[in-house]
């Protein structure tokens, strides 16, 4: 069952969605991705994987859902200022086809947690490939160079989402800082809750849990402004160590502003 924040999550992510004003096929791929049950039971195992078995931060479906939310913020931003997708610019495909490629990646990126941590990113795409292809199958039926370019795109961003691989389309790109984004203190509220040894990677959730805010709006020099506004220094080890080095290798990099601010000090600028 769902908890209230994924359904609050859902609506929030229906709404944005809808307010593209587009064909419809994105709306409705985005509400059978939150509806399917085999999705949703992915989420909730890597969670458990992630959280109790290993004691890190949530990998789980709020997670999921709130990557989703940034990326589809990231993707408004870059419409608005008149930049296209790379399916676009391919002429391959169109707007819609990049939003339900980014919504596919974020809602599986991190299913491969069901087998651990270690190339968890890889492992995703070969847990989601079923799942997916059921959903493309029930979107556009004998559509196949549609299903394989869509398909092609949201795997490559799953993949890609660590930022260990090199990726080439923007909509890769936004998955992976959108997936960097997700750092505020209540990602780590119940690892640091539960009585888990000290052990190297701990610094994620200490750092993680004196982030207060993470927001997402236009910047005044490039089309995306990401602020992190943190509690104490420590959280710097966020910004610089994992936001940042999730920018450096994104397509969408010169896209982005970044600020990080702690306490009532002067803002840094990072990009």
């Amino acid at each position: 069952m769902k908890s209230p924040k994924e359904l609050n999550i859902d609506n929030k992510l229906i709404d944005i969605t809808e307010a593209f004003n587009l064909s419809g096929f994105a709306v409705k791929g985005l509400k059978m991705l939150l509806q399917n049950k085999e999705l949703q039971a992915l989420q909730e195992f890597a969670n458990n994987v992630s959280i109790v078995r290993l004691g890190f931060n949530d990998h789980g479906p709020v997670h999921m859902r709130i990557v989703t939310h940034n990326a589809l913020l990231m993707l408004r931003l870059l419409k608005n200022a008149g930049i296209k997708t790379t399916l676009e610019n391919d002429k391959c495909g169109d707007f819609e086809d990049s939003l339900l490629s980014v919504m596919i990646s974020t809602m599986f990126h991190d299913v491969g947690m069901c087998m651990g941590r270690a190339n968890h990113e890889l492992h995703s795409t070969i847990i989601a490939q079923p799942v997916i292809d059921k959903i493309l199958q029930d979107l556009f039926e004998n559509n196949l160079s549609k299903k394989i370019m869509i398909k092609g795109v949201a795997m490559e961003g799953i993949a890609g989402h660590m930022g260990t691989l090199n990726i080439s389309s923007l909509e890769a790109g936004i998955v992976q800082i959108a997936d960097g984004c997700d750092m505020t203190k209540g990602r780590a509220r119940i690892p640091i809750a539960m009585a888990h040894p000290p052990r190297v990677g701990h610094i994620h959730q200490y750092s993680a849990s004196s982030i207060e805010d993470v927001s997402i709006a236009a910047g005044k020099e490039k089309p995306i402004r990401i602020d992190v506004k943190m509690s104490s220094e420590v959280g710097l080890f966020q910004v610089e160590e994992v936001l940042m080095h999730k920018i450096s290798g994104s397509t969408a990099k010169q896209h982005i502003e970044l600020y990080a601010t702690v306490h009532n000090s002067p803002e840094r600028r990072y990009l």
